[in-house]
C-alpha cells in the first residue's frame, strides 16, 4: 500500500510516499538532481513498487524546494538534514535495517552523510564527481568517448570513406593522449570506506558513469557495469540490475 505522508524538516515540510510491507528492511531512495521522488519516467516509482513487493518497506521524497516540498533548493550538498529526516520517518516504520538508494548526486550525498546517520548499507548508481550539480562531466568521461569512438570499426570505416572531419579527430586523439589530472574526488574516499557495504552501479555508456570509473580506477571500489547510455537506467530491463544491488544488499 502507498501512502502520500509529510515530513518535518528545519521549519519546512518534505512530501515524500511511503510503500509499507511487512519486512523488517527498510529502503530509502534518494531523487539525484532536481528530480521529484518519483524518479525519471517515474522510474523511482516503479522501482519502489516492486521492492515492496518484495516485502521491503520503500520511502521515497522531496527535498526543500524540490516538487511538492516548501523551502528553497539549496542543491544536493546542502541536502543532509532533508535526508536526516527522511530516514527517521523511515524508522518510525518500525525497520530495524535501512538500505540507501541514490542516483548521481543523490548517491554523492548517501555516501558521503549516510554512515554518519545510521544506514546499514547503500547502493550508488552514476555517482557524481564534480563540486557542483551544474558542473561538466569531467575530462576523463570525455576521453573515455574518444577511446570508444577510436576502437570502433565503424569510425575507421567512415574515415575511410571521407565520413570524418580529421580535425575533430585529431582534437579528440589530442584530448585522449593527455595525461589524466591525478585528483581523485572525495567521494571515491567515502565510498571505500563502506567496504562491502556499499555496491556501486554504473550505466557502461552514461558520462558521469565514466567520470566516477575514470576517478575510482585504482581503488578498492569495483563496481556493477549495466550496458546502458541511460543514465537513469530508463530502458526497459536497466532497473533490474538496481533492484538486485538493493536485494542484495538488504540480506
Amino acid at each position: 500500500m502507498r501512502d502520500v505522508i509529510a515530513i518535518a524538516c528545519d521549519g519546512e515540510t518534505l512530501m515524500a510516499t511511503l510503500d509499507r510491507a511487512a519486512g523488517a528492511t527498510g529502503v530509502l531512495i534518494v531523487s539525484g538532481g532536481n528530480e521529484v521522488r518519483a524518479g525519471a519516467h517515474r522510474g523511482m516509482a516503479m522501482l519502489a513498487a516492486r521492492l515492496a513487493a518484495r516485502g521491503l518497506c520503500v520511502l521515497r521524497y522531496d527535498r526543500r524546494g524540490i516538487g511538492d516540498s516548501t523551502g528553497e533548493n539549496r542543491g544536493f550538498a546542502a541536502a543532509a538534514p532533508d535526508l536526516a529526516a527522511a530516514l527517521a520517518a523511515l524508522r518510525e516504520t518500525g525497520v530495524t535495517r535501512v538500505v540507501g538508494y541514490g542516483n548521481c548526486d543523490a548517491a554523492t550525498l548517501l555516501a558521503g552523510a549516510g554512515a554518519l546517520m545510521g544506514i546499514d548499507a547503500v547502493v550508488l548508481s552514476n555517482p557524481w564527481t564534480g563540486a557542483e550539480a551544474d558542473d561538466l562531466p569531467p575530462a576523463a568521461a570525455i576521453r573515455a568517448g574518444y577511446a570508444a569512438s577510436l576502437r570502433d570499426p565503424a569510425e575507421w570505416r567512415r574515415l575511410l570513406r571521407g565520413g570524418v572531419d580529421l580535425r575533430k579527430l585529431a582534437r579528440g586523439v589530442a584530448k585522449l593522449l593527455r595525461p589524466a589530472r591525478a585528483e581523485v574526488p572525495p567521494v571515491v574516499g567515502a565510498i571505500e570506506r563502506w567496504g562491502t557495504r556499499a555496491t556501486v552501479v554504473l550505466a557502461a555508456g552514461d558520462a558521469t558513469a565514466l567520470a566516477f570509473a575514470a576517478a575510482a580506477r585504482g581503488s578498492a571500489i569495483v563496481p556493477v557495469m549495466v550496458d546502458t547510455a541511460s543514465h537513469s537506467f530508463a530502458r526497459a530491463g536497466d532497473i533490474d540490475a538496481v533492484e538486485r544491488a538493493i536485494l542484495h544488499a538488504a540480506g
